[in-house]
């Protein structure tokens, strides 16, 4: 491979390779069209293969291009990831981790977590967002985010899964619900009643074992909404518009007009799952996991 290919041609080729059209890549490199094309034409000819397939109104990947790109986008993100814990070091921190959490994670698991791995690590770096668990695993795949905390059982190859808490269920009812600890004895009271529940989107396995504590108590429930948000199935629950079922972690640190039923006494129990990249190169993320491993 000739020598004469420099960093702009790896800059040039990603844009192009997003866009598929000269002109859009070009205005967004703010070079012009016919440059952008000798350019790509030349990083080719010092490749010695195509990169694009060129059309008379559109441009394709060809099977190396696409291999080209998907490489060097995870090149070029772990370059920024080096350079940037290199500016931390600079600074005279450890380094960043960015963490994404379902809201339950952050009621019990991670306050406790962040706290012990501070005693320990003082000069590290965090970023909190609380995302979906679809969204974290794309994330991990993206190397967006470091470490996440789910509830899913499956997750895709590549993806480390770890378990840090198991959880019981408990029934959200609004204050003025006639049933309460001391009169409630099972599900089969609520069979008429609406089910506000977490979408199947906020995750299948969580959905299906939801769905076999009312397969239990030998009905279908009436689902009236659904929601990947917490916030929102206490506010419809506070509002009368239904009653729900929820990780009973989730009722820490919320302030409404609702009551909560513990279900103990059935053997469904959701997990929340702590899962990373397993080629996640952060220095400081193996500190983390073994902090929380060593929690439980």
């Amino acid at each position: 491979m000739s020598n004469q290919i420099e960093l702009r041609h790896y800059k040039y080729f990603l844009a192009l390779a997003k866009d598929l059209h000269f002109r859009k890549a070009a205005e967004r490199l703010y070079i012009s069209q016919p440059g952008l094309s000798r350019q790509i034409k030349q990083m080719e000819e010092d490749l010695g293969f195509s990169l694009f397939e060129r059309h008379n109104r559109k441009v394709e990947l060809t099977k190396a291009g696409l291999y080209l790109q998907k490489e060097l986008k995870n090149t070029f993100k772990r370059l920024d990831d080096i350079l940037e814990h290199a500016k931390l070091l600079n600074d005279g921190l450890d380094g960043n981790l960015k963490l994404g959490y379902v809201g339950s994670a952050m009621q019990i698991v991670i306050p406790d977590l962040l706290l012990k791995y501070k005693n320990k690590y003082p000069h590290v770096l965090f970023s909190l967002n609380e995302m979906d668990n679809e969204k974290q695993i794309q994330a991990l795949l993206n190397r967006e985010i470091d470490l996440g905390f789910v509830r899913m059982e499956r997750v895709p190859r590549g993806i480390n899964i770890e378990p840090v808490f198991e959880d019981t269920f408990s029934l959200v009812l609004p204050n003025n619900h006639s049933l309460d600890q001391s009169n409630f004895k099972d599900l089969i009271q609520l069979k008429n009643e609406p089910f506000i529940l977490f979408d199947s989107s906020f995750s299948e396995s969580y959905y299906e074992k939801v769905m076999q504590i009312f397969d239990n108590s030998q009905f279908s429930p009436l689902i009236s909404h659904n929601t990947v948000n917490a916030s929102s199935i206490f506010r419809l629950v506070e509002k009368n518009f239904g009653v729900a079922i929820i990780p009973t972690s989730l009722k820490l640190g919320y302030n409404m007009n609702v009551k909560f039923i513990e279900l103990n006494h059935i053997p469904q129990r959701t997990t929340l799952q702590m899962v990373w990249n397993n080629i996640n190169t952060n220095p400081v993320l193996d500190n983390l996991i073994h902090t929380l491993v060593e929690k439980n």
